[in-house]
């Protein structure tokens, strides 16, 4: 019996994707959690075949959570959906050690298929992702500022352009408010911006809010 686990802090993304992975795999067993700390509990304690999990979830967002699995269990497939466009972010889930990256308005048989491919050890890269992927092998000096960033300075990133403070950035991630003063310093000077509004103002340019 395949074991998959979701995650998505909305409860009818959750059921939509539940109905279609019981579609496309009739006696899977699919558990469904809403945020990224029950998802972490849930990899501990159980043996799953595949995690879905949502990038974008209240507390630790899905790349923390990506990262936490990749290192409790480096061969379990973990495909990432979002609302954010491919171009954004895939890379970034990608390199990060997620099996493949869907946006939420895929057709119910890419997700099906995407499942079925990361199960035998493949990544599911859309011919989008793939062209971005050959790009960035010659083009590296043309990268976006925010592509320097590491996933955790990235993930600061759009919590302080999302207008939260760093102790509330600190406290979401279990993070003392120094270090998270030392992550937004960092983030200042590999950007070269000054305050929270060009921030801000950059990350909408971005598409990254």
């Amino acid at each position: 019996m395949i074991r998959i686990l979701v995650a998505d802090d909305h409860t009818v993304v959750r059921r939509g994707l539940r109905q279609i992975l019981l579609e496309g795999f009739p006696g899977a067993f699919v558990e469904e959690v809403g945020d990224a700390e029950d998802l972490i509990k849930n990899v501990i304690k159980s043996t799953w075949d595949v995690v879905i999990s949502d990038l974008s979830m209240p507390g630790r967002s899905g790349l923390d959570a990506l990262q936490q699995i990749k290192q409790l269990h480096p061969n379990l497939p973990v495909l990432i959906l979002s609302i954010h466009p491919e171009e954004q972010y895939a890379l970034r889930v990608l390199k990060s050690g997620a099996s493949g990256y869907l946006s939420k308005d895929m057709a119910p048989d890419e997700l099906v298929n995407a499942v079925k491919k990361v199960m035998l050890g493949k990544k599911y890269i859309t011919a989008a992702v793939a062209e971005k992927l050959a790009a960035t092998l010659d083009q590296d000096h043309n990268k976006a500022l925010h592509e320097y960033l590491s996933d955790r300075e990235f993930n600061v990133l759009k919590m302080l352009a999302a207008g939260r403070s760093v102790s509330e950035i600190a406290e979401s991630l279990f993070l003392s408010v120094t270090t998270v003063s030392t992550y937004r310093s960092r983030i200042m000077a590999k950007m070269n911006l000054k305050n929270n509004a060009e921030l801000t103002l950059y990350s909408m340019e971005h598409k990254l809010l």
